[in-house]
């Protein structure tokens, strides 16, 4: 995924979140999931159009239409209200998907984005609790853990990178995992303490990451 369509990424996944958490109406988040969804899956077009069947271009240009496809869905599933199982379903195999580029990641030596790609692994297997299988009692759960990912997953690693200052390491990784734990810890409490709202049930239904 090139740096630009990550950061960007982190937005969407911010807004989609705040959707989860009932702060913006599913129609409010379509917008901006079209803008991605649409810049998500002509990116990696013309990756593969112009990749020369190098594999790795095409390898990688592939994971980008998992995102793309997601944001087309929820923006569609925004704007006309359409039930939000097949979207769920989608996102499960999503998350299967993501685990699989966490180990070909693992195989090039980007350690980071191993850990990267399973945290967006759990985050798509919320989104197919909450939207396949009607989980909504982990909503307010999943709102969260998608604005973290998408700060810290998203759009810090996108602006490091785009400004050169992106750095990859066993050590970083293990650090990332570590915060990442954590991270999923404090959020588990946080929404713990409140109870999902029926406005939240509803954006539950209308709106992914």
């Amino acid at each position: 995924m090139s740096d630009v369509g990550l950061f960007y990424v982190g937005a969407v996944l911010i807004i989609n979140g705040l959707g989860l958490l009932g702060k913006i109406t599913p129609k409010g988040t379509a917008p901006l999931n079209f803008f991605v969804g649409t810049l998500q899956v002509v990116t990696p077009t013309f990756l593969i159009m112009t990749s020369a069947g190098d594999r790795a271009i095409i390898a990688g240009a592939a994971g980008i239409y998992l995102f793309g496809f997601t944001y087309l869905w929820s923006g569609i599933n925004a704007v006309t209200g359409w039930p939000g199982e097949g979207l769920g379903w989608f996102s499960l195999f999503v998350a299967f998907t993501a685990v699989g580029y966490a180990a070909y990641l693992w195989q090039t030596g980007e350690r980071v984005f191993v850990v990267i790609w399973l945290t967006w692994a759990l985050l798509w297997l919320l989104f197919f609790l909450v939207l396949g299988l009607g989980r909504t009692g982990l909503t307010r759960f999943t709102g969260w853990v998608a604005i973290t990912e998408g700060v810290l997953t998203a759009a810090l690693p996108a602006a490091l990178a785009i400004t050169g200052l992106w750095r990859d390491s066993a050590e970083a990784a293990l650090a990332a995992a570590v915060l990442a734990v954590v991270a999923l810890v404090v959020l588990w409490l946080v929404a713990a303490r409140t109870p999902v709202r029926p406005a939240r049930e509803e954006a539950a239904r209308a709106v992914a990451g």
